[in-house]
């Protein structure tokens, strides 16, 4: 949130107002994590208050529930059942009953209760850092008190809809009889959250940030560098980078169920080194969740994983999936967040999107949980408590609402592409993205591949594609373009050798320097790739072994038949058939199918059409076309030659990479899309 906030437009309806209120707090990462929060506003016999699942950092008036206030507060007067799963069933029912507008569909949040016993009329309840620090600290409630005093309620920790309402409504007839005021301003709720309140929406601007400002200000000062766990004790940098790429692939693995790897993203900030590096790291991470967000999106507990020198990747890949069944036998489920001593922080999901919102939630909770060790003390959730929050109904809807992904033939299948700042390879990356892959647009156009992948982005969503610099024939190059798709992705799933280059020229003339520069592209970058990635794959296999992955080179036809005065091309290409046919060989034992696919000439793309240095103006400059004078006559020379009269376009190659990856009998070939001007004998 900005420092100094706007006040909402004083002359906008109400509910426009807490529509204005719900986005400055909801797009504050500080108040607000993983579209969590509620607000409400109340005008006359009506509440608005924030349907389930809807972010407040994009909330608009539709994204609010209309209800009928008279039967949501006689909610508190009800007798439900003993049972508190069933209780909260029943009480879903009456809450979805109040609705005046049910035709919408819309569910409203599980505090709709809360607001409604709250009399002022704007409601905001969020999950500031700086609050929860507070509030998850064992100290809290006379730190509450020597801060604030009755200016704010404190409620003590209880399970969050009817049972906190019941209790906030109980501490609340308390309050007023001591106070003799009719509403708090500010509610603190342990291990819960913040609720600001009033009757005007720049009241609870104001009102926010002086409890922002008291809050920083009695905050307890650490020693420099030094948090309240000690010096970080880290990795050495190269030790790291090794780790990071063995284990991001590993746990991809290790983390998963089904037909489909997870998506795990890294994080060595100093938030997390801070925790990573303590001497009790483990045992403060170890304590349990701090708060209902925490066990919704983390799960309950971290594993936690150390290093030991000299291990193997296959010894660490098999110990990593040992640790990962144990905690699962356990805690009974899989983790969604590896803690790994001096490194940091491994967050898995279905998605990216899924994978930083565990992320984030997460870092958040080491800064709750660095804010209440200073100020006291941790208090963690005690066992009950967190699995009523693990088993809630409230909190299934609200994960499966998360995990809502991206669709496609390829949904979330990790996709490297080389050559992809433009033409074939930004055509080819662009299309697994659509079709729900992560993507990696590699190229040495670094400016290209960046811009190609935000493109990408905005299309498919963000942190979707990723653009990295690369020169293939660059071993130390490649391994660091690799790293950053580990960092962001865990692994790689399909890597599409796609970079290749042409200079025409005959046998007699051609410069050597043009013959190598050709060579090393499109031969020697397929070989140090394809090195550099299969130990990636084969982790993954180690641990996955019903899961196969794909090396797929986009070759040529020339590749499979001579190229008159183009020799360099076309032995670049036919080398690499004989690299994929070797590659598929030696790498089938890890899983890895390795094919080539070889498109016709690509009349329209830069290679050929460049005006300055395709292949069109090369050839009519060579003489490779007899008796051509223009471009548009070597044009039509090559396609003359192809049976179908058309060159090949990039959904033929798509349909071809869609063939290879799904087809799992299949490795070591070289397929023509030529349009009938190659076929195999």
């Amino acid at each position: 949130m900005p420092q100094s906030p706007v006040s909402p437009d004083p002359h906008a309806t109400p509910l426009e107002q807490i529509v204005q209120l719900s986005r400055l707090y909801g797009t504050g990462p500080s108040f607000v994590l993983a579209g969590g929060g509620n607000t409400s506003v109340k005008v006359d016999d009506v509440l608005y208050v924030k349907a389930s699942g809807v972010p407040l950092a994009t909330i608009s008036s539709e994204g609010f529930v209309k209800l009928d206030r008279e039967p949501v507060r006689r909610i508190l007067g009800q007798q439900y059942s003993v049972d508190p799963m069933a209780r909260e069933t029943e009480i879903l029912a009456d809450l979805m009953a109040a609705r005046l507008e049910p035709e919408r569909g819309q569910r409203p949040s599980v505090e709709t209760v809360l607001h409604e016993l709250l009399c002022c009329r704007y409601v905001v309840h969020t999950h500031a850092t700086a609050t929860n620090q507070l509030t998850c600290c064992v100290k809290g409630p006379e730190l509450a008190q020597q801060l604030f005093g009755d200016e704010a309620l404190w409620v003590e920790y209880v399970d969050p809809g009817y049972v906190l309402a019941v209790t906030v409504a109980k501490a609340l007839d308390d309050w007023k009889a001591r106070t003799g005021r009719a509403c708090p301003s500010v509610v603190l709720m342990q291990n819960h959250g913040l609720i600001v309140c009033a009757d005007e929406a720049s009241e609870v601007v104001r009102l926010t940030s002086e409890l922002m400002a008291k809050l920083e200000s009695a905050a307890p000062k650490p020693g420099a560098a030094e948090g309240p766990w000690g010096p970080a004790r880290l990795l050495p940098e190269p030790a790291a980078r090794e780790a990071i790429r063995t284990l991001g692939p590993i746990l991809r693995a290790a983390l998963s169920e089904g037909d489909q790897l997870k998506i795990v993203t890294f994080d060595d900030s100093p938030t997390v080194q801070q925790l990573v590096g303590a001497a009790e790291g483990e045992r403060i991470a170890g304590g349990g969740p701090l708060c209902p967000d925490q066990i919704v999106y983390c799960k309950s507990f971290p594993l936690w994983l150390s290093l030991q020198e000299g291990e193997s990747p296959e010894a660490l890949a098999d110990r990593v999936a040992a640790a990962v069944r144990e905690h699962q036998g356990r805690t009974g489920y899989l983790p969604k967040v590896v803690l790994v001593q001096g490194l940091g922080l491994f967050a898995a999901g279905d998605t990216i999107a899924q994978a930083m919102t565990v992320r984030d939630v997460y870092k958040d909770t080491i800064k709750v949980m660095a804010g209440a060790e200073s100020r006291g003390g941790i208090k963690y959730l005690s066992q009950r408590e967190r699995e009523f929050i693990d088993t809630w109904e409230v909190e299934q809807y609200r994960r499966k609402v998360a995990a809502a992904g991206a669709g496609g033939r390829l949904r979330n299948c990790v996709a490297v592409v080389t050559g992809a700042a433009q033409g074939f390879g930004r055509e080819i990356a662009e299309d697994l993205a659509r079709e729900g892959g992560h993507v990696a647009f590699l190229d040495m156009n670094a400016e290209g591949a960046l811009g190609a992948a935000k493109a990408a982005c905005a299309l498919s969503g963000p942190s979707r594609a990723l653009g990295v610099a690369v020169n293939v024939t660059d071993a130390a190059s490649v391994a660091d373009a690799l790293l950053q798709v580990v960092r962001l992705y865990g692994g790689v799933d399909l890597f599409v050798s796609n970079a290749g280059v042409l200079k025409a020229g005959s046998v007699k003339s051609q410069p050597l320097a043009d013959f190598r520069f050709v060579t090393d592209v499109n031969y020697v970058g397929y070989f140090v790739c394809v090195q550099q990635v299969a130990p990636l794959m084969a982790l993954q296999h180690r641990l996955r072994p019903d899961l196969l992955l794909d090396v797929i080179q986009i070759n040529s036809k020339s590749g499979l038949v001579g190229s008159n005065k183009n020799g360099a091309y076309a032995g670049s290409k036919f080398g690499g058939i004989g690299l994929t046919q070797s590659f598929a060989l030696e790498l089938v034992e890890d899983g890895i199918k390795v094919n080539s696919i070889c498109p016709g000439n690509f009349f329209d793309g830069p290679l050929w059409s460049d005006p300055d240095r395709g292949l069109f103006v090369q050839y009519l400059r060579t003489g490779k076309v007899p008796g051509a004078k223009t471009v548009e006559d070597v044009k039509r020379f090559y396609e003359e030659k192809v049976p179908m009269k058309r060159g090949c376009r990039s959904i033929d190659v798509l349909r071809a990479l869609y063939y290879l990856v799904e087809q799992q009998y299949e490795t070591g070939q070289a397929v023509p899309v030529t349009g009938g001007q190659v076929m195999l004998s």
